[in-house]
């Protein structure tokens, strides 16, 4: 009697955590959802959700076949799980995605059209599966050029944008009103923590792609990305979020590929949420304008900030950081490694804050800061290996390059900057002096060789520059090895390397700078 009621009472556990799973687990074809391409199943869909989200969360799941859907609003504790050949293809009926939704757009707050997957919030919530999201980014495309102004400008989406958005001023948004309105990310989530988003192929985003906002504890793994030439179509962009982790994807896209921001000049700086313990590892990046970026809209502050095991092949520029006068912030705390670049159109390394043009002011909320930047063990074919582009009032500060084998047409640039090291770099440049310096301070440069040296460039170029040190460094056949521009370079000390294979050591007025020289040859 005894063993029997163990095996009925073992049997009602298995009824009840059977019967459980079924209602958390929704087979979206359960509730009539079409795979054949027919009809649309956004409510279907949100039915599921719906459904999922009352037992206390569950799984939505879409099995083999095509289906047309419009916005998919998330709920908590909800995974989307995309089975593999599964396709969501989402609508480009604009008004499919009405009403109108609280949104932030390029770092500015705004009530837009509904990201194509979105929602705030929310906790525990996860897209994942070997299946593919289409955009059908297009139509959208179309309407954020400037040649359909007409088309736009009064049309119902506009009005509606501008009915929703009086408080938004036209400097917070350049150029919104000749887009006509503005285009919706494809995956957006405000204020949700726990969120993961994995092995899935994402494709045709009407505007930046993977698009986390104040988020906490991001996970973003095995993801493919792939958007042909298209309008800031950037890849994987979290803004003003905490502990994300990227790692393991393919990307593919218009834009940036992997993007590191935290708001825009007033609105960014208003709201002052940083973005703060990034992971970036193990990921390929292929068509795009920058491989990894950080900025422009970098107002709330970026730091603490690892990128490492990546290649770029084929992007216009590799690790880019990107601000100008206006947009206050402060990045620091970057820390880049085990890099491969290949074909890279104009710059390996960018650190520009001169990204728009702009007047000298004075020093305040308004002036960002670059610190605290160390890149190190790459590798690669480039136009120019760096640029280093700081603020008159405003140097870039504290950054190193080390470990660095490079072949390219140019060196590296470096304007209004101190504290720089440059270590143990073998960069094969064509066309311009190895190094060049002008308007910076307390530079270390250290074992900098240069195989295919211009005889008409010098190895280190140095004008209005002080305190530098040059130091271990064998030069092979340099007809000139320093040229001094201008009068006002100082403090330049050479010792400890070996010229036995420079004609000529310095170049330009070195006698009346009082430069300490300490030359073994």
């Amino acid at each position: 009697m005894k063993m029997h009621c163990i095996k009925l009472f073992v049997a009602a556990l298995l009824c009840y955590g059977s019967s459980a799973y079924a209602q958390q687990f929704i087979n979206v074809m359960d509730l009539g959802a079409k795979n054949d391409s027919t009809g649309i199943n956004t409510e279907v869909i949100r039915q599921a959700i719906d459904k999922a989200a009352a037992k206390g969360g569950g799984t939505v799941y879409f099995p083999a076949g095509k289906y047309i859907t419009g916005p998919i609003h998330m709920k908590s504790n909800i995974t989307i799980h995309i089975d593999a050949g599964a396709e969501l293809h989402f609508s480009d009926n604009f008004d499919h995605y009405l009403p109108m939704v609280e949104s932030r757009w390029e770092g500015t707050e705004v009530t837009n059209f509904s990201p194509l997957i979105y929602g705030k919030d929310l906790k525990n919530i996860a897209i994942v599966g070997r299946g593919l999201i289409d955009g059908h980014g297009k139509n959208w495309w179309r309407y954020s050029e400037v040649e359909v102004k007409k088309l736009t400008e009064d049309s119902k989406w506009q009005k509606e944008f501008k009915r929703l958005n009086k408080d938004v001023l036209a400097p917070d948004l350049p150029g919104w009103v000749e887009r006509g309105f503005l285009r919706p990310p494809f995956i957006q989530f405000l204020r949700s923590s726990n969120i993961q988003i994995k092995d899935i192929t994402i494709q045709n985003s009407p505007f930046w792609t993977v698009n986390p906002q104040y988020c906490d504890n991001v996970t973003i793994d095995g993801v493919t990305i792939t958007n042909p030439p298209s309008p800031n179509t950037d890849g994987i962009n979290p803004e003003s979020c905490r502990n994300v982790h990227i790692a393991n994807s393919h990307i593919s896209v218009g834009d940036d590929c992997i993007t590191i921001k935290s708001g825009k000049d007033r609105s960014g700086r208003k709201i002052n949420i940083p973005a703060e313990n990034y992971t970036i590892t193990n990921c390929t990046m292929l068509s795009g304008h920058g491989g990894v970026v950080i900025g422009s809209e970098m107002s709330g502050g970026v730091k603490n900030i690892v990128i490492s095991n990546c290649i770029f092949d084929g992007t216009d520029r590799g690790i880019r950081l990107k601000t100008t006068r206006g947009r206050g912030g402060v990045v620091e705390n970057v820390r880049v490694s085990n890099i491969v670049m290949r074909n890279i159109r104009d710059q390996a390394i960018v650190l520009d804050m001169r990204y728009a043009k702009s007047e000298l002011e004075p020093v305040s909320e308004r002036t960002p800061q670059f610190k605290n930047i160390f890149i190190s063990d790459m590798a690669g074919t480039t136009n120019r290996v760096a640029r280093i582009a700081g603020l008159e009032e405003m140097p870039i500060e504290n950054i190193s390059f080390a470990n660095i084998n490079m072949e390219a047409n140019s060196g590296i640039l470096i304007e209004y900057a101190k504290k720089v090291s440059l270590s143990n770099i073998q960069i094969d440049v064509k066309n311009t002096a190895t190094v060049e310096a002008r308007n910076a301070t307390n530079l270390d440069i250290q074992k900098i060789q240069n195989f295919v040296q211009n005889p008409d460039k010098a190895v280190i170029l140095l004008e209005n520059t002080s305190q530098v040190n040059i130091q271990n460094n064998f030069p092979a056949l340099a007809e000139n090895y320093l040229e001094l521009v201008g009068n006002a370079n100082k403090e330049v000390a050479l010792h400890s390397n070996n010229f036995s294979n420079v004609k000529t050591l310095v170049k330009g007025n070195s006698n009346s700078l009082k430069i300490q020289f300490n030359i073994q040859e």
